[in-house]
Order: structure tokens, then sequence, then C-alpha cells
């Protein structure tokens, strides 16, 4: 299968392009985690995209029936929020540890994207090129630093999007990618995919276009004003979450960041942070359980847990977790973590303040 070859593609790697800097192997971890953890429960992934598929149909007829404007703002809010459990559905499937089935896979990974607006195969796709090069200055496909000279030619107003207001970021990076690098989530034509997966990228985009027909049909029929209560809304809460907690997973003052010669994949996995959101964790499906998933990308959500207990004695300092409310670790990261430095095979975010002098 296609999620095997490529889980044991990663790991062969990595096993031959460790170092003696770590104290430990993939093997190692691996053996660590009982084995149950790297089996996908295809009774247990339905349950979760049911409930989630349940609980926002539910939502809209709530909304439907009080159709009240002291209603809608916690309706927004929690629909966004659900929207973004669909999407870490979808986003196992795009993993292929959904099922052992890659035909499930795909089908329950389209009818988890496509409503929001995600290109099931063109971003699994771009996420596999960030699993594969997770922590690599050049190679990382999302949130990676800017160096310090890069920074510093920055103009301002790209300096206060890129840290400041960096919340609505992922409908410009699936039309231009990240900066720095070419392409689009939707054409075949784009770096970013093989002539093998041209197929792939089209069915995909042709559902996007159908979906963004569909909201342009019921705007017609129902007008302007629906589309912002029942679907704008919730989108742009979705959004919001997605980009903050992708943003929180690799941005984080002493996590390291590797150039070409001092990069392992396992280096690079380790390069990642759990986050607490508190109530949120199991609406989203532990999703801020990340170390262990960068580890083990083929390990289904429900595992996560379980596993990151029994790797956490072994990593030791080596495990990062953050305790701190997210508000406080999301503005902590805004204002430090703004550039490495220009040289270093290892380095770490820097602040402004900590520019030198040209």
């Amino acid at each position: 299968m296609q999620s095997n070859t490529l889980s044991s593609h990663l790991q062969n790697s990595a096993i031959a392009e460790e170092t003696t800097q770590l104290p430990f192997t993939l093997a190692d971890i691996k053996a660590a985690i009982p084995p149950e953890c790297f089996e996908p429960n295809v009774g247990k992934s339905l349950y979760f995209f049911f409930r989630d598929i349940f609980i926002i149909g539910l939502l809209y007829a709530v909304a439907a029936y009080l159709d009240s404007w002291y209603f809608f703002p916690i309706f927004w809010v929690m629909q966004g929020t659900m929207f973004w459990a669909l999407f870490v559905v979808g986003h196992d499937c795009g993993h292929q540890s959904f099922s052992k089935h890659k035909w499930l896979n795909d089908l329950i990974g389209h009818l988890s994207h496509t409503p929001i607006l995600v290109p099931y195969h063109g971003w699994r796709i771009s996420h596999r090129t960030h699993h594969k090069n997770t922590g690599h200055l050049d190679n990382d496909e999302s949130w990676y630093p800017v160096s310090e000279t890069q920074y510093k030619e920055m103009p301002l107003i790209q300096k206060i999007g890129r840290y400041y207001v960096f919340l609505l970021a992922y409908p410009i990076y699936i039309f231009r990618r990240s900066p720095n690098k070419e392409g689009s989530h939707f054409l075949p034509s784009s770096p970013l995919f093989k002539p093998s997966e041209k197929w792939d990228i089209i069915t995909s985009t042709t559902l996007w276009i159908s979906m963004v027909g569909l909201l342009g049909f019921l705007t017609y029929q129902w007008g302007g004003m629906w589309l912002l209560k029942y679907y704008a809304m919730p989108y742009i809460v979705f959004i919001i979450w997605l980009d903050l907690v992708t943003f929180l997973h690799h941005t984080e003052a002493d996590i390291p960041w590797y150039r070409e010669g001092e990069w392992t994949f396992l280096k690079g996995a380790l390069s990642t942070i759990d986050r607490d959101y508190g109530f949120i964790n199991h609406i989203h499906h532990d999703i801020g359980t990340h170390v262990a998933h960068h580890i083990f990308l083929n390990m289904p959500h429900y595992n996560l847990l379980k596993a990151t207990e029994a790797i956490k004695p072994l990593l030791g300092e080596y495990y990062r977790k953050s305790s701190e409310p997210i508000w406080k670790s999301t503005w902590n990261s805004c204002v430090s973590c703004h550039f490495v430095p220009d040289n270093g095979k290892k380095v770490y975010y820097q602040p402004p303040s900590q520019l030198s002098a040209d």
C-alpha cells in the first residue's frame, strides 16, 4: 500500500541518516510503543467522521430554527471549530491512517475536505512534503523561518502580515503555496506533484470547483446574507483554527531548525511541540499531540495519546510540551520567533531585538 511504502521509506531513511547526536534511534522509539497503536480501527475512524458530521448538521438545524443574531456568533465559533475537527479526520485520511484501504481513505478524505474547500489530494501531497522535510530550513513546506538577511529586506507590511496577522494565510497557501516556493494545489503542472499524480489533482480540483459552484448557486437562491451567516463566518473560524494550530506546532523559541548536513528525518520530526487546547483537545481529535504524529505519521489520531505516554520516558529532554494557555503561546511565538541566523547548521528562532548590525 502507498501509506506503508511511504512510511517505510521515511523510517528507513531516518535510520540511515541518524547521527550519534541522538541517544536513541527510530527503531528504539517504535519498540517503546504498543503495537496496537499503529493499527487503524475502521469502526472507530468512521465513528469520529460521522460524529463530526452529525454535530455539524445539528448546529445547522439549531441555527436555522433560531435564526437569531444573538445566536449566530456562538454558532460561527462552534461550527467553525467543527469544520476544523472534520479537517483533522481528512488529515488522517491523507496520511492513510484512517484505514488500511486507500479507496476508503480517499473517499472519506474528499467527503471531509471538499465541503470546507480543501483540495484533498493537492493538500495531501504538499502535506506529505512537509512531513518528509520537517525542520529542514530549505525543504520544509509550511511555517518555516526566514533568515536574518531575508528578514531585514522584508517590507514592514509583510512583517506585520507574517508575524501578527497570519491567521488567514491558508487560502493564499492553497493558491500560491508558501513564500519563496512555486506552485498551486490545484494545478497538475505544479512542482509539488509527480506526473503520476495528475488525475488525483484533477479529481480534487474538480470537486473543489463543484463545491464553489454549489455555494454560488445557494447564494443565488437565498442571498449573500445566507452565505455570510451559514458558511463564510464558520469558514473563517475554521481557517483561523487551521493556521493557528499549524503555526503553534512548529513555532517556538526552543525548537531547533536544521540546514543540509545536520538535518535528519528523526531530528526534524522531533522539532515540534505538543500543545494543550483544554476541552478542545478531544473535539479536534487530539491533533495538538503532535510529536508522536510527526515521528509516525501513519498512526491514527485516537492512538496518539497512548503512544505519547509510551515514548516520553525514552525521549526525555527531546520531548517538548507546553501547558501554557494557547493565547499566551501564540503571543510569545509572534513576538519572539521572527528569523533564524544566516549561518549555522542548527539554529533557533530569534526576536527582532537580536538583529545584528549591518
